[in-house]
């Protein structure tokens, strides 16, 4: 019996990909003098921050890192768009007496911000961010720390999210897992690891629920 939705932030509740590549962008061309085609960037979507400068800047990716945070901090209000059916979704779900989380590779203080432009931080339960952990997606350490603070195990628990991260980090935590089709990542990349579900709007897991109880 699942009793606890755990999310992903950009990309999946919130619309962040314009602002992402936007940034993406101005960073590299600002301090690295290059370009980076977008569908590239699109596949590192959902892994920490970290991790993606490192590709392009070795020798001291925090300094891309910090470029990053601060230029996407400038435009985040201005790009972010709250994708359609998550509001009503998160509150069905609630009203239905499910628990509802967020588990991000973005920082606090942006993922607070966001959620807060669209009237959502108030909705959760639990909010994960690479601050609360030593690993983090694809890891499960992220998951299962946010399944401990809600007080369920993470077999009854479902990871819904856009990128392959999302997915393998819910396996990797024993849960179901979930993707959404408005994936800004290419999704033949993402479904060939077999998420259980497959949805056109947050409001669909309402449904998935109810058939998983005979409701």
């Amino acid at each position: 019996m699942i009793k606890a939705i755990l999310f992903d932030l950009d990309g999946t509740l919130i619309n962040t990909n314009r602002l992402i590549i936007e940034t993406f962008q101005h960073v590299f061309r600002t301090h690295l003098s290059i370009e980076v085609p977008n569908e590239e960037l699109s596949k590192y979507f959902g892994e920490p921050l970290a991790y993606t400068m490192e590709r392009y800047h070795p020798e001291n990716p925090e300094f891309l890192v910090k470029a990053y945070q601060e230029h996407n901090i400038k435009i985040h209000d201005q790009l972010a768009e709250i994708f359609e059916g998550v509001e009503d979704g998160i509150k069905g779900l609630k009203n239905y007496g499910l628990k509802v989380g967020i588990v991000t590779s973005k920082i606090r203080s942006v993922a607070n911000r966001g959620l807060k432009l669209f009237d959502l931080y108030g909705l959760m339960d639990v909010i994960i961010t690479p601050e609360d952990t030593e690993k983090h997606k694809p890891d499960r350490e992220p998951i299962l720390k946010a399944c401990e603070l809600l007080g369920v195990d993470p077999k009854e628990a479902m990871m819904v999210g856009d990128s392959h991260n999302d997915i393998l980090s819910g396996k990797n935590a024993g849960c179901e897992t979930c993707l959404v089709k408005y994936t800004g990542v290419p999704i033949e990349q993402v479904i060939k690891y077999n998420p259980d579900y497959l949805i056109d709007s947050i409001v669909d897991i309402i449904n998935i629920v109810k058939e998983k109880v005979g409701a």
